[in-house]
């Protein structure tokens, strides 16, 4: 497949032909964890609450899924640009057989660490037996998880955005009609409860994975995957991992940051822990089209930095950061103005409504800023350079938030924890526009 148009193409309308498909699919998964926690909620606060605190470590998997995933997509790009398709077969090929080693590793962690895991944050028995009902599931069924993406991810790397939206979309959507029949029971099947909601979770990752081993075999792509290309070359290992690692990293510090605040928060009523979990959950409808802007600028950045288009290369950072920003501004907006809205539709009583509206509007104050992170985070994935975005994701997620809503909630009870998601943000968007800045001698910096 001809792939100059990475190289050739107007810039915006060619980010836009990239980001928009992913876009959607994204969008379509944050439908499906909304509808997912919409559903649990019926089965009462208990029920939501199990699946938050499951949150964690299924987050992982998807982490370490999505970060290896974005060191092969790296690979590939980069390979392509510098017109290497050797390099980028092996690429693709390494990359799939280190999967397959992941989804191993996480049969051995769920009946491993889960009920020690889960056990750490409440007391509550039934709490605990839910929990565990979901997690033992998303976690020793997780190979159609690891292995989807791993796909989708190759798949971005040679610029098939198209394919990832719809195999995307079309798991996302099995998982949502497979969710009220298997918790509830309809159609005479047995009502499942919280364990329904993961079976159609696995249900619909694995459905993904095989539809696109059936496209793969369908079609020629700009890459190959097959065991002639399997080697222990560790050239091409380590630099999926050096950019894989530092992004798996960044994507488990959700989880991290989720457990630490569950602990605090916890102290305060368990109240709070249920809406840290809704918000994770609505917050995905504002940073998943954010970071399919960042999927769709992840190849072509990478393709034109092979290329050596520098100019290219900040067109494509001066139109993410807009695109970005205008989608950061929107989630701000919906959250000042209607977040009793937006808290409704989980059943909130009344506490819950009035302490999530109270987070929405004050965690909000950081959705704009927090634009400088995200996209420079994917700029230096694109170009393999996973330590710099490891960096920011830090700042963001982990070493201010964390210590700053500890100390504020001293002050300010749960109130302080919200406050330290913005301030966060704002350290992490400062010390990504230094680090860009910096790199080569600002070569790349768009400002």
């Amino acid at each position: 497949m001809d792939k100059d148009f990475m190289k050739t193409g107007r810039v915006f309308p060619l980010l836009m032909s990239m980001s928009v498909p992913m876009m959607l699919s994204m969008l379509i998964q944050s439908l499906y964890n909304i509808v997912d926690s919409i559903y649990v909620s019926r089965l009462g606060t208990d029920a939501l609450t199990a699946v938050s605190l499951a949150f964690p470590l299924q987050n992982i998997v998807t982490s370490v899924a999505v970060g290896v995933g974005v060191g092969i997509s790296s690979a590939i790009a980069i390979y392509l640009g510098a017109g290497k398709r050797e390099e980028a077969n092996k690429a693709a090929t390494i990359g799939i057989g280190l999967t397959v080693l992941h989804c191993i590793l996480f049969v051995v962690l769920g009946l491993l660490v889960t009920r020690p895991f889960i056990g750490l944050f409440t007391s509550n028995n039934a709490i605990v037996e839910e929990a565990c009902d979901y997690t033992y599931i998303v976690l020793c069924a997780s190979f159609g998880c690891l292995l989807q993406i791993a796909l989708e991810k190759i798949f971005q790397g040679i610029g098939e955005m198209k394919i990832t939206m719809i195999l995307l979309a079309t798991g996302a959507i099995i998982n949502i009609i497979l969710d009220p029949i298997l918790i509830f029971g309809w159609f005479g099947l047995p009502a499942m409860g919280v364990r329904g909601a993961a079976v159609a979770t696995v249900i619909g990752q694995i459905a993904a994975f095989l539809l696109y081993i059936v496209v793969y075999k369908r079609k020629r792509f700009a890459v190959s995957i097959h065991p002639k290309y399997l080697c222990l070359d560790k050239r091409i290992i380590l630099q999926i991992y050096s950019v894989g690692i530092p992004s798996s990293i960044m994507l488990t510090l959700p989880s991290v940051l989720v457990s630490v605040l569950n602990s605090i928060l916890s102290a305060f009523s368990e109240v709070y822990v249920a809406v840290l979990g809704v918000y994770f959950k609505l917050q995905t409808f504002i940073y998943m089209p954010a970071n399919g802007i960042v999927q769709g600028m992840r190849p072509l950045i990478g393709y034109n930095y092979g290329a050596g288009e520098k100019d290219r290369v900040k067109s494509f950072i001066r139109y993410s950061m807009i695109s970005a920003a205008v989608i950061m501004m929107i989630g701000t907006l919906l959250s000042l103005f209607i977040p009793e809205q937006i808290f409704a539709l989980f059943d909130a009583d009344e506490m819950l409504l009035k302490a999530g509206v109270q987070a929405l509007r004050i965690i909000c104050l950081g959705f704009l800023v927090s634009t400088a992170g995200v996209i420079y985070a994917g700029i230096f994935e694109a170009m393999g350079e996973g330590k710099q975005s490891l960096v920011i994701s830090l700042l963001r997620q982990f070493a201010v938030t964390i210590p700053v809503g500890f100390l504020l909630s001293r002050i300010w009870g749960a109130a302080g924890v919200w406050a330290a998601f913005p301030i966060g943000e704002l350290c992490a968007a400062i010390v990504a526009l230094f680090l860009l800045k910096k790199y080569k001698g600002g070569e790349y910096s768009p400002f």
